[in-house]
Formats: structure tokens, C-alpha cells, sequence
């Protein structure tokens, strides 16, 4: 798992761990960036299944109670297919446009 800062996003890269793993960690640590955005990018893992990307459910629906943007970034899942919990693109440019829509409506206050 790679742990990169832009400002007051974190990006979090897997690596060789396996999605349960890589969940696992990013709970453990999620103290340390629990007051940003978060971004995991899974474009390592093709193809990825529902049931993987379900696995990030929990800490995607506790990071988002907490007003912050949590997204996945893979370009082989179905969107379509996923909950809608879950916001996951295709790109990195597509996650961080997202945050910045998401953070204009949280200025906003929807």
C-alpha cells in the first residue's frame, strides 16, 4: 500500500496486498487521514469483482457520514453494478473532479 498527500487528499495505491488486506490497513490507519479525502486507487487489480469493491462499503459509509469524499479508482468494474454508496471512476482526474464537486456542495450545505 502507497500513502500519498495532495493537500487535503490522500491517495491510497495497492499494491500487492488483497483488497481484504488493503481494507484491513486502511482501517487500521485511518486515524492518520480521517480529516480528508480519500481516493484508493485499484487500478492494479483487473478484473475487479463486485464482492472487492463491496469490501470498502464500511469505511466508504463512515467517511462519507463524516462530510469527506471517499473514492475508488478502477477502470475494469461496472458502475452500474455497484451500490450506490460507493463512488467509483474510471481515472484519477475523474476522483479528484469528483471531491471538488463534492466539497462545493458540502460548501453549500447539501
Amino acid at each position: 500500500m502507497i500513502i500519498d498527500q495532495d493537500e487535503n487528499i490522500t491517495i491510497i495505491t495497492q499494491e500487492n496486498a488483497s483488497v481484504i488486506e488493503l481494507v484491513k490497513k486502511i482501517e487500521s490507519l485511518y486515524p492518520k487521514f480521517k480529516n480528508n479525502n480519500i481516493i484508493v486507487n485499484l487500478n492494479t487489480i483487473k478484473p475487479i469483482s463486485l464482492e472487492q469493491i463491496i469490501e470498502f462499503l464500511r469505511v466508504s459509509n463512515q467517511h462519507r457520514a463524516a462530510k469527506h469524499s471517499f473514492v475508488i479508482v478502477n477502470e475494469g468494474i461496472d458502475v452500474d453494478k455497484t451500490p450506490e454508496e460507493i463512488v467509483i471512476v474510471p481515472t484519477l482526474q475523474e476522483a479528484y473532479d469528483i471531491i471538488e464537486m463534492e466539497d462545493m456542495e458540502r460548501d453549500l450545505g447539501f
